[in-house]
């Protein structure tokens, strides 16, 4: 009810978007110069793309934004209030910093956007809340897992399900394919993602069979951490970290033949971890995410073909055309905004924000549709892929709720 009323009231502000001050950084440039103009249009609409582009999700946040880019070149008009616009996309890195990300959502609130798309990365999301939401510019979270990112406010809103439900997911998935009677959680301190799913992952598999450690921030050097998994007896090793520090504990995993089956979040639904996988025949990888390649076909076989137009496109997606989950959220995401667009007739942000409770979308990934408490997406369920270390590429394993 606190978000309608507050929703309501936007209907009626009145928004000034000041110019930011000279310390802030300009916009980043489309990273593709695909700004989705085109044709004899009334105007033209911009939608914030709040991503990573460098720093530790930055891998992750490129390939979310393939599936903007990718929507953007299929749609790249909306009808808004009876007339065409185009719709450019607009970026700014926020850099996976939790420090850094208020400046980048700054960045689009000064460029005028009037909806934000993001962020990979539940940290980022949280700390640039406050700053959408003064400046009344509504955000559609695409993988931001945390419930903090929408928690206590009107402004931002999301499609992807929560990690209270996927820490439970991976909990039961746990017990029941392995019969895991004790748990090893590795967690990276601070980060919200990583730490908060660490805890719902072990309030669902029960904190006294559960063995829980965090690295600090420049950890390069996981053998630790494995051998300590080792030696406590552990059944599973569950890191829901991100893609960089994935990779060097795959490594490790490998190295010192952990012995135990690896889990992960959505975070490790990429190909940087398949990359870091292959070959390894002794490690076995599952990871919960939001779409499974060959669920859609004619998406699958569009998004490949854009992704090999252009060796930009691919070099983003990692160097091949495997399909992550969150690229088609991305797209998804992008589909969200339009519809809420249409909806509120006005590209005043305001108006957008009262338009975006009622708004649902019959996406890639699933039926979206938002609660009426928080404007989480009502989700209840969620895919486990299995890693294939001989090829490197994901297999389904099954579609699971809780």
């Amino acid at each position: 009810m606190k978000k309608m009323i507050a929703l309501l009231l936007a209907l009626v502000m009145v928004l000034g978007l000041a110019a930011c001050g000279g310390d802030e950084p300009a916009a980043s440039a489309d990273p593709n110069n695909n700004s989705g103009n085109n044709g004899d249009v009334a105007g033209t609409v911009k939608i914030g793309v709040f991503e990573p582009q460098s720093g530790d999700n930055g891998a992750g946040g490129k390939q979310e934004i393939l599936g903007m880019q990718y929507a953007n070149t299929l749609t790249p008009t909306v009808e808004i209030g009876g007339q065409t616009y185009a719709v450019e996309l607009t970026y700014a890195d926020n850099q996976s910093s939790n420090d850094k990300a208020p400046s980048a959502a700054q960045t689009l609130i000064s460029a005028g956007v009037s909806v934000v798309l993001g962020s990979y990365g539940s940290g980022v999301s949280i700390a640039a809340s406050d700053t959408f939401g003064d400046a009344g510019v509504p955000a559609i979270g695409v993988t931001c897992t945390n419930p903090q990112v929408t928690a206590g406010n009107s402004h931002y809103f999301r499609i992807c399900f929560l990690d209270p439900f996927q820490g439970t997911v991976l909990a039961n998935f746990a017990k029941d394919q392995f019969s895991a009677a004790k748990a090893y959680c590795l967690a990276k301190q601070g980060d919200d993602y990583s730490v908060g799913l660490c805890n719902y992952f072990m309030k669902a598999f029960g904190e006294a069979d559960c063995v829980y450690e965090t690295f600090p921030e420049g950890t390069s050097d996981y053998s630790s951490y494995v051998t300590n998994a080792k030696n406590q007896g552990c059944d599973v090793f569950f890191a829901p970290v991100s893609t960089e520090a994935a990779a060097l504990i795959i490594d490790q995993a490998a190295t010192q033949d952990l012995g135990m089956p690896m889990l992960a979040g959505d975070t490790w639904d990429s190909n940087v971890i398949t990359g870091a996988a292959q070959g390894k025949s002794n490690v076995d990888l599952y990871v919960t995410t939001f779409y499974q390649e060959g669920g859609n076909p004619e998406f699958d076989a569009g998004f490949k073909a854009f992704l090999n137009s252009d060796s930009t496109y691919l070099t983003n997606n990692g160097g091949n055309d495997m399909i992550a989950a969150v690229s088609v959220m991305g797209y998804d995401a992008y589909y969200v905004a339009l519809e809420a667009l249409k909806a509120a007739g006005s590209t005043d942000p305001a108006a957008v924000m009262a338009a975006l409770p009622g708004v649902t979308f019959d996406g890639v990934s699933g039926a979206i549709a938002f609660d009426a408490e928080n404007g989480d997406a009502v989700r209840d369920v969620a895919y486990v892929k299995h890693c294939v270390t001989e090829t490197g590429s994901w297999e389904f394993v099954a579609q699971q709720g809780v």
